[in-house]
């Protein structure tokens, strides 16, 4: 559990952002509800992950093999 409260009352980008981590993993991710508090924090970390999900210098399957084996380095569970 995190020893941040979750935003009670998120705003619009927030509550996209929940509904596309619903979307796409099944739930809402933690430090998700987390970064709701700072809205602009919030965004620039979207836009660095859209940017990254974006690029295309290394290969799909390579970047996907690294997120799994850092994931694996801190135990996230996703």
């Amino acid at each position: 559990m995190a020893r941040i409260e979750a935003a009670r009352k998120p705003g619009l980008f927030a509550r996209f952002s929940y509904w596309y981590c619903r979307r796409s993993f099944g739930k809402v991710a933690e430090p998700l509800t987390v970064a709701a508090h700072h809205p602009s924090i919030s965004w620039g970390s979207g836009m660095f992950e859209l940017a990254l999900a974006r690029s295309r210098r290394v290969d799909a399957k390579l970047k996907a093999l690294a997120g799994i084996k850092a994931a694996t380095l801190v135990g996230c569970p996703f």
